[in-house]
């Protein structure tokens, strides 16, 4: 399938309905996704990257009709991951020798990973490529955004920003435009997005978007490589992430935590019932990891003023599922949340603590002691539960 977006730019990419995961098996698409390959035919023809592999002889078999493949001039590889580099092998071997422009990293990243020496042509911020007919790409290398060969390109005339993965969502529609889809679904896959992926480089977000603010380009399409274009009043998602990238939080607590007798979710819900009687309007959710997809849990996390982790202590350690959510929001490197920890015990009753360490080292401020519950909270447990729920309401604030 291809459609044209404006003028003689069309997109013709891959939308995936049955993608589950993503990055092999660490993140959810519960949505699908999309691969968004762009054609713009001018006086010169430009492709601007291509699809996942598992699509490269549909990518191949579609382009094909829309356009020899021998009339395109030029290649740009935006990103080096596989999900738009992956038919590169079959389209050069179609079209040798066509130029290939990426960043100097992109060069690496494609060799690495195709062993190939094609006819790579580096460019930098600010170079510039003439299509003809008035019309150029300008080139913008975004380093970590989210790789670090990452770049975006822009087309004068049209006004078109091609951003790859920035501004970019796991979401499959063929509806393709952020105005004819289902707002919340648009926003939800958006935030899921940005807080899985990019919030470990907000401060190069930020930077980046400033640099090409500060070019004071037009701008009439944002067009990514996974999801929907934005092009009714696409300034609204470039804004959206520098709020998201400044320390983003909301008026929201969130409870993580596994259980394996039932007494730690006991205690989560004593917590939770004490934040609500401190707190009538702040938004509390719990989740239990072991039934609850990580990546959802880590996006509350993003839109949470403080955390609150907890585990039951077994062979003197924590629950696996408690220990990986934790080591994966480590590499999240959120900043200004605050949490603590809790956990039931038998015998030793170290989970609460090693919660609490693990948080606090990921970036966390561990705004009070680790509450420790041994056994099945009595009565008397659930009200000192009650009151750590009471207390954490005032300190979050």
């Amino acid at each position: 399938m291809t459609f044209p977006i404006k003028n003689n730019v069309s997109w013709v990419g891959k939308i995936d309905w049955e993608l589950k995961t993503f990055h092999g098996e660490e993140l959810s698409t519960h949505r699908g996704t999309s691969y968004n390959s762009y054609l713009i035919e001018e006086e010169k023809t430009a492709l601007i990257d291509t699809v996942w592999a598992p699509f490269d002889k549909e990518f191949i078999r579609n382009l094909s009709k829309k356009i020899d493949l021998k009339k395109i001039d030029y290649v740009i590889a935006n990103h080096g991951e596989v999900d738009h580099s992956g038919t590169l092998p079959l389209l050069m071997h179609c079209i040798p020798g066509t130029p290939i422009y990426c960043s100097a990293k992109g060069v690496q990243s494609l060799k690495g990973q195709y062993h190939q020496d094609w006819n790579f042509q580096v460019v930098k911020t600010g170079d510039r490529l003439d299509l003809g007919n008035g019309k150029e790409l300008i080139f913008v290398e975004a380093p970590m955004l989210h790789w670090p060969d990452s770049m975006f390109c822009y087309l004068t005339g049209d006004n078109l920003l091609f951003s790859n993965d920035a501004f970019g969502q796991h979401y499959a529609s063929e509806l393709m435009y952020n105005d004819l889809v289902d707002q919340a679904e648009l926003y939800a896959e958006a935030l899921k997005y940005y807080a899985n992926i990019l919030t470990p480089f907000s401060a190069l977000v930020t930077k980046k978007i400033q640099e090409v603010l500060a070019l004071n380009l037009p701008l009439d399409m944002v067009c990514p490589s996974h999801g929907v274009i934005w092009r009714d009043n696409p300034a609204q998602i470039i804004e959206q992430y520098l709020k998201w990238a400044d320390k983003y939080c909301e008026n929201q607590i969130t409870i993580f935590y596994d259980t394996m007798w039932k007494g730690t979710r006991m205690v989560a819900e004593k917590i939770a019932e004490g934040i609500r009687s401190a707190d009538e309007k702040v938004n509390v959710k719990l989740f239990n990891l072991a039934k609850r997809d990580k990546n959802d849990v880590i996006t509350e996390i993003f839109r949470s003023k403080a955390v609150i982790g907890g585990s039951p202590t077994i062979n003197n350690g924590i629950l696996t599922s408690v220990a990986s959510l934790l080591e994966e929001v480590k590499g999240m490197k959120f900043r200004g949340k605050k949490a603590a920890a809790f956990g039931c015990f038998g015998w030793s009753g170290e989970s609460a603590g090693i919660v609490a360490r693990e948080l606090e080292a990921s970036g966390f401020e561990v705004v009070a002691e680790p509450l420790r519950v041994p056994w099945k909270p009595d009565a008397e447990k659930e009200a000192e539960c009650l009151e750590f729920g009471r207390k954490l309401a005032g300190l979050f604030a």
